[in-house]
């Protein structure tokens, strides 16, 4: 086989693939596809950002760039992720926002065939959620959901809306 061939295949290959981070919260495992993410750093203390959307918690100071986090726990509208030596901030750059996102931890890089992507429940995408894109499922291990970072940032856009009713 030539180098040519051999350098298509692997590419056809890769292109199958996806490799996800995987990361903890509360005993479920979630995952991001790597592709978005732009490093994995330590839970740091975060300095709170008056008046801004609700899921903000604040910023950090990281190489020179004010970043804001984003828990994921009250993301996905759970309690706040407890801060502890596992948690980590997962910096993830999607349509030129670069934002943390709090985590419980970070567990593993995973490999996997694009087809072994599931969607989400239709009984939930239906109902509206849609906070997870894709399921993966692994033998004798719960499954690991993939989220939708969007939607994540959507919640973040939402939760600046004033409340109906508010006063401004």
């Amino acid at each position: 086989m030539s180098t040519s061939s051999a350098d298509s295949t692997a590419a056809v290959f890769a292109e199958n693939r996806v490799e996800l981070a995987t990361f903890e919260l509360r005993g479920q495992d979630f995952a991001i596809d790597v592709t978005q993410i732009r490093e994995i750093v330590r839970d740091r203390e975060v300095t709170p950002l008056p008046k801004a959307p609700n899921l903000i918690e604040g910023v950090v100071d990281l190489r020179g760039a004010v970043i804001p986090v984003v828990d994921l726990g009250r993301a996905l509208g759970e309690a706040p992720v407890d801060a502890g030596a596992a948690a980590r901030i997962v910096l993830i750059e999607v349509d030129g926002l670069l934002f943390g996102l709090r985590v419980g931890g970070a567990t593993e890089v995973l490999g996997a065939d694009a087809g072994a992507l599931e969607a989400p429940p239709a009984l939930a995408t239906q109902a509206g959620y849609d906070a997870v894109r894709a399921v993966v499922r692994r033998p004798d291990t719960r499954p690991v959901l993939v989220l939708s970072v969007e939607h994540i940032l959507e919640s973040v856009f939402r939760s600046a809306l004033p409340v109906q009713g508010e006063d401004s």
